[in-house]
């Protein structure tokens, strides 16, 4: 029974993947507290202190974007917002490596539970007017029409009673003009009926939120006729203003007034400073360590290696992915070829975790086997 089995393989690989999340979805833990509980009682069941206790846990240096998320959830929370309508719809613009889509990311662990509980929508691969079908469903007469099947995933958009679902079109101004006509419906009345008529998504239970790369050309070529990139000169707070002029600029010319006037909040996220550096390489560790769970082994980032992750991966113009890369060549790819050859965990320690310091020696870092141990996973 090929369809049985195919069912079969379907849920294997749903339960292997749900296991190698479950402890990469672990976050901050929630801070009880005791008192009498004020406020009304709403058909949304989560805690918007904690969501944004993990939001904010892994995004660091976007606090206007922050807030305005805060603010959203205690809409939705209330149940206040235009039953007719999405709850909240957010453009997110900015350069490359800032955590536009880490956001998103961050919001469905922090209300699901599942950083990947969200439907994302690569607005590159619906570039061209023919792919608009992808989105918007098949025409009548087509084939595929009476299916009117979609790349969305209503289930995931949709959400459920107590939470709302969440989708990101990612790359939004890649999107065909025909792509962004459909979207203005979702926007408007927050549903999305696909060509043929046979089927309407409805997004009136969904944080909407796209990101957009607009103005990066524009921000590598804003340079001084001496070379010098002006945009980067100044303080932290003159470098985001030239970058907010710059993004709207270009937000402005690319998109119709009607699209923008849709759009509840646009942010701009703000350049990855060095100040930040040092927490963001805590966090990446601390992700790592995540992974590293079911070795029963973690890492222990010290001041030597941090200081040397943070020279080599700094960099402005690609922002957080730059200095991941760079953890993963001198941190991930000689971590794992230590477990590989020599790391021997303790049979009868199966409560206990093996923890390694990380040093910078002869310009790489090396791993040393600490003395303590820890029983806390």
């Amino acid at each position: 029974m090929p369809f049985l089995n195919d069912m079969l393989d379907s849920v294997e690989r749903k339960n292997i993947d749900n296991q190698a999340m479950a402890n990469e979805n672990q976050g901050p833990q929630p801070q009880g507290g005791s008192g009498p509980q004020l406020g009304i009682t709403t058909r949304y069941r989560f805690d918007i202190d904690e969501v944004m206790r993990t939001v904010r846990h892994e995004v660091r240096g976007q606090s206007q974007a922050l807030d305005a998320i805060e603010s959203m959830l205690k809409v939705v929370r209330a149940d206040i917002a235009d039953p007719r309508r999405p709850p909240f719809t957010a453009l997110f613009l900015g350069p490359t490596g800032v955590g536009k889509t880490e956001t998103v990311r961050a919001l469905a662990r922090g209300l699901h539970g599942d950083a990947d509980a969200y439907c994302r929508v690569d607005m590159n691969t619906l570039s061209q007017e023919h792919y608009a079908a992808a989105l918007t469903g098949a025409p009548p007469g087509y084939v595929g029409a009476k299916e009117g099947n979609t790349i969305l995933d209503q289930e995931v958009i949709e959400g459920t009673l107590s939470k709302p679902g969440i989708v990101l079109f990612d790359e939004i101004e890649k999107a065909s003009p025909q792509v962004a006509q459909a979207l203005l419906n979702v926007f408007d009345n927050g549903q999305l009926t696909v060509a043929s008529g046979e089927r309407t998504y409805s997004f009136r239970n969904t944080l909407v939120f796209m990101t957009s790369n607009l103005g990066a050309r524009e921000i590598q070529d804003h340079e001084t006729p001496s070379g010098f990139r002006a945009i980067w000169r100044g303080s932290i707070k003159a470098r985001n203003e030239k970058l907010n002029a710059i993004l709207r600029n270009k937000l402005n010319n690319h998109f119709s007034p009607e699209f923008i006037n849709r759009i509840d909040n646009i942010t701009v996220f703000n350049w990855i400073e060095k100040e930040l550096v040092r927490e963001l390489i805590t966090l990446e560790i601390e992700r790592l360590n995540r992974r590293l769970i079911k070795h029963d082994c973690r890492l222990e980032l010290t001041e030597d290696v941090a200081f040397h992750l943070a020279n080599k991966g700094f960099d402005r113009q690609y922002g957080a992915r730059a200095l991941r890369r760079t953890i993963r060549s001198e941190v991930e790819v000689p971590f794992a070829e230590h477990l590989l050859t020599e790391y021997a965990p303790e049979p009868d320690s199966w409560k206990s975790v093996t923890i390694f310091l990380m040093h910078f020696k002869n310009k790489k870092v090396v791993f040393q086997k600490s003395e303590a141990s820890s029983d806390d996973l």
